[in-house]
């Protein structure tokens, strides 16, 4: 049984590397690895569709680094990359009165929408304003509190809005501890909300609803039964109780991880503003 982990960095050893599967190693502020998978070959077998999945590995983000700034900008240098030109759509998955679960909603409350400005602002003072992306945000909650798939809800927003592109933010799972909230993934593949805590929903990705999704996730829980199996290599009786693990401070992890993803996220939408502009209006 594979250790379950939604980080492609797990999902594959540098020494080893399958057929179809490239890796570079790179990065300053982070240690970046880009794996890119050629085919869906390894779908079912580990989770991993085809695409490119960016893994930005630091310390902990739960606490200030002196290199935050510089951090940031190479977060929104590798989200740039990804992101079509036209407008788009911010999506936080998750459920905001669970912690582990809230850094979708999280960092959608620090995201900077800008769609309406362009109507509310029509004269020469305010241009600046006009002149930026149009970007629209919705934090929608989960099933169990709305009723509604979150597939769905983003597919009427698509008929309504006519996105470019799609930027989703959710929490994930990882197998190795030492990348509990110390690690932010980037990919182009998609992503199915929930499924950090196996709880998966239908998914959100270009194949599913026609315009480039990307995802965007930290983990913030791993399982007891990965961690046995990471550790001892030996399966574990299915019939055994099982656990979420998160770190002790979640909370101060899922609100300061969630201003650097969203600050990222302005500066790769919006390159006419600098950090110091973004933080000045959070």
């Amino acid at each position: 049984m594979n250790a379950r982990t939604d980080l492609a960095v797990e999902s594959f050893s540098a020494e080893e590397m399958p057929e179809g599967i490239s890796m570079d190693v790179r990065g300053k502020a982070f240690s970046i690895t880009e794996i890119v998978i050629d085919d869906d070959r390894y779908s079912e077998s580990l989770g991993k569709g085809k695409g490119r999945y960016i893994t930005l590995e630091g310390g902990r983000l739960s606490r200030f680094s002196e290199d935050y700034e510089d951090m940031v900008t190479e977060f929104a240098a590798e989200l740039k990359d990804f992101v079509p030109d036209g407008d788009i759509l911010v999506v936080g998955l998750g459920n905001n009165d669970i912690t582990p679960d809230a850094l979708g909603p999280q960092t959608a409350s620090k995201v900077l929408a800008t769609r309406h400005l362009r109507e509310e602002f029509d004269n020469e003072e305010e241009a600046f304003l006009t002149s930026l992306r149009r970007v629209s945000v919705i934090a929608g909650g989960v099933l169990g509190q709305t009723g509604i798939e979150t597939a769905e809800m983003i597919t009427a927003l698509i008929a309504q809005l006519h996105p470019a592109g799609i930027i989703a933010v959710d929490a994930l799972a990882c197998s190795d501890v030492r990348r509990l909230g110390t690690t932010i993934q980037l990919t182009d593949s998609g992503i199915s909300p929930g499924s950090g805590v196996a709880n998966s929903r239908r998914e959100l990705s270009q194949r599913m609803l026609g315009i480039p999704v990307t995802a965007i996730g930290v983990p913030t829980v791993v399982d007891v039964h990965t961690i046995v199996r990471s550790l001892t290599g030996s399966r574990v009786d299915p019939d055994m109780p099982n656990m979420i693990v998160t770190p002790r401070d979640i909370d101060r992890l899922t609100e300061r991880a969630s201003r650097l993803i969203a600050f990222g996220i302005d500066l790769a939408l919006h390159p006419s503003l600098s950090l110091a502009d973004i933080r000045g209006l959070f």
